[in-house]
């Protein structure tokens, strides 16, 4: 078992559900680690696959940086598809979040997974049907620390957490709910 198959599986197996739903999105997780092994860490295997993101809040988590992803034509957390050099989830997502937003994982701190989500993709985003993404969460202690805009984005910025865009990907004020629970 290779390292980041041990990591998500720890994280799949570590996380506790607060009601029915998340039950069924832990399930979907153990699924697809059960039937596809390494291959469901793979954009390049089956349609359903792991994801990485990062949900990183201000010191008092009133605002979080948020991405206006290309493909998907909303605000997000940064966040994306393992790598083979990945060693671990929470390494995966602040490396999106590194080459998302260009802030470091050095700035972080209180790095830990907060959630599993399981969404549906748009006809835009290829052969990948849905993502089986494992969110972590961080803090900055300052949001003067400067941002990076990459090719996969159009923006990328701090938004206050009680008034997130109107162009947001569908569900995310909920899953940003669920998160904050979780801290």
């Amino acid at each position: 078992m290779s390292a980041l198959l041990a990591s998500v599986t720890a994280a799949v197996d570590a996380w506790r559900t607060r009601d029915e739903a998340e039950a069924a999105t832990r399930a979907d997780f153990a699924a697809a680690l059960r039937d596809h092994g390494q291959a469901a860490l793979e954009r390049s295997g089956p349609p359903t696959h792991v994801t990485a993101s990062a949900f990183v809040f201000d010191e008092d988590a009133a605002h979080v940086l948020l991405c206006f992803h290309g493909k998907g034509r909303f605000w997000v957390q940064p966040g994306g598809h393992l790598e083979a050099g990945d060693t671990s989830v929470e390494g995966a997502a602040l490396r999106e979040l590194h080459e998302e937003t260009g802030v470091p994982a050095a700035r972080l701190d209180g790095v830990v997974v907060a959630d599993l989500d399981h969404h549906a993709l748009g006809g835009g985003f290829g052969r990948c049907a849905s993502h089986l993404d494992i969110g972590v969460t961080a803090r900055v202690s300052d949001i003067a620390v400067p941002l990076v805009v990459s090719d996969e984005s159009d923006a990328v910025a701090w938004w206050p957490v009680a008034a997130l865009p109107s162009d947001s990907a569908p569900g995310l004020a909920d899953r940003l709910a669920r998160v904050l629970a979780a801290r």
